[in-house]
């Protein structure tokens, strides 16, 4: 079997992506995707860290984060399982992916970035109550 092992063969394959898929790649919320977002009430978070990729359900009842700017965005962490998989990932690799999701709907957004971890009581009363 072979195997593709580099980024000119991968693209020989696939070609070219088209203008609305390189459109919809922005550096911040845009009214679109900020409706999508507040829309969803699930939402998946993928973290990295040492033993490999982990891929965690987060959301609720309401919006699944709460937006502080057009950069950032606060996602509650209600608890579960308390392995902290994702927090203990964070910590070691801040890098985040956030893909959310509406019901109905085949299409997802997704948001890239790094992560912080914080238990402030300024933000936590900003977050709605679970």
């Amino acid at each position: 079997m072979d195997f593709i092992d580099d980024i000119a063969a991968l693209e020989a394959l696939y070609g070219t992506p088209g203008q609305p898929a390189l459109r919809k790649v922005v550096d911040r919320l845009t009214p679109l995707y900020r409706r999508w977002i507040m829309a969803s009430r699930l939402c998946m978070l993928a973290t990295v860290g040492p033993e490999g990729t982990d891929c965690s359900p987060r959301g609720d009842d309401g919006p699944a984060v709460l937006e502080l700017d057009e950069r950032t965005l606060a996602l509650p962490d209600w608890r579960g399982n308390n392995r902290l998989d994702s927090l203990r990932n964070i910590l070691r690799d801040p890098r985040v992916s956030l893909m959310f999701l509406v019901p109905g709907s085949n299409n997802v957004v997704r948001v890239n970035g790094r992560a912080r971890l914080t238990a402030d009581a300024g933000l936590r009363a900003r977050l709605p109550p679970r």
